[in-house]
């Protein structure tokens, strides 16, 4: 499978050292407007050829799928373009800088017929996949309400350490804490809860906890470090939100479902059975194994699910059906942007004003 990759800064640099460890995913070509860093990242993987212009790689035919590894507001164009050129699509979460740019490139993938798949690995941890196991086995029973929960006692990009300035501008990436790690634990628990439609929202956000005034200023500081949510969801179900890049306070409960017969949670992996006879508690990785036995996680013996990637290539092959990420992370887009238009007008928004009020906040 013939890849050429979009963006080698840290993320780009990440999936390629992911794509060597990949059978069949062959990265030809790379594209990024910083010619002597893609010079030099070609050399460190081999890759044999390089671009300062994407669309020159993207006019390439013996290129059959294309990964985008740039800030949020550069994910629909490059996404799109990619698209129309008969490309199939992997792309960084989240999906882009808005709930308009997002729909956007969902729309282009139905109207070219090409697979798009957004970068959910949480999706294909052991806590996911044995969660997802006992809730398609019923295990759970009537599913009602669920939890989202991301916690970083200090994490913000670049103001704690970590990361470059655009991760916390909005010209850049478009959210904070919610876009950044929030979409990982949102779209978990919507994929344990079957994806359901976006009903109403309501949510706060805020940027409260101190920082050096002079990496504020460099940066440009614009986004919220704590997101906040209540979201109603079709089938009368309830799902929860906090998500903190900095907070003060010790942990958080990890992210979870409950439902009419038994309980899951996610970190620390925790099974609740109705009568307590039947509870699972894995706080340590050695004992995944009678975890997954107990449960009843199906094998992955061609390693379809080792990773993200390693799931894409395989659903390009035909080997596996490609999980509904795209589906999944446009439905995150919903619910953030939804908390953020929540906290803008002071009050509960439904799913129809969301999609009405979004705007592009691509850059083109």
């Amino acid at each position: 499978m013939n890849i050429g990759v979009i963006g080698v800064g840290q993320i780009g640099k990440n999936h390629l050292k992911t794509y060597q460890k990949i059978d069949g995913a062959n990265v030809v070509a790379i594209a990024d407007i910083n010619a002597e860093e893609a010079g030099r990242v070609s050399q460190q993987f081999s890759v044999p050829d390089v671009y300062s212009d994407f669309r020159e790689m993207l006019a390439r035919e013996d290129i059959e799928a294309v990964d985008v590894c740039l800030h949020n507001n550069f994910h629909r164009p490059m996404t799109v373009a990619a698209l129309e050129r008969g490309k199939h699509v992997y792309c960084e979460k989240p999906m882009a800088g808005s709930f308009r740019d997002a729909e956007a490139m969902w729309d282009a993938a139905q109207k070219c017929g090409r697979k798009l798949s957004i970068q959910l690995s949480t999706l294909f941890n052991d806590e996911t996949r044995a969660a997802k196991t006992l809730v398609d086995a019923g295990r759970l029973g009537e599913l009602y309400h669920a939890r989202s929960v991301g916690y970083r006692r200090r994490g913000r990009p670049f103001i704690d350490g970590y990361g470059a300035p655009p991760f916390v501008q909005k010209r850049n990436s478009g959210g904070g804490a919610l876009y950044d790690m929030g979409v990982y634990h949102i779209a978990n628990v919507l994929y344990l809860l079957g994806n359901p439609d976006v009903q109403r929202v309501v949510g706060k956000t805020y940027q409260k906890t101190a920082m050096d005034e002079a990496k504020r200023q460099e940066s440009g500081y614009d986004v919220e470090e704590l997101g906040l949510g209540l979201v109603h969801l079709g089938g009368d179900v309830t799902l929860d939100i906090i998500e903190a890049w900095a907070i003060h306070l010790g942990g958080l409960d990890g992210s979870s479902v409950v439902g009419s017969e038994g309980g899951v949670r996610l970190d620390p992996f925790g099974f609740y059975s109705g009568d307590g006879k039947d509870d699972i508690e894995v706080n340590d990785k050695d004992e995944w194994k009678k975890a997954h036995a107990r449960i009843g996680t199906p094998e992955d013996k061609d390693g379809v699910y080792n990773s993200a990637q390693a799931h894409w290539i395989a659903a390009l092959e035909g080997r596996v059906e490609l999980l509904p990420t795209a589906q999944i992370a446009l439905n995150t887009m919903l619910i953030s942007e939804g908390i953020y238009l929540s906290n803008e007008l002071g009050r509960e928004v439904t799913a129809d004003e969301v999609r009405e009020m979004s705007k592009s906040t691509a850059v083109f």
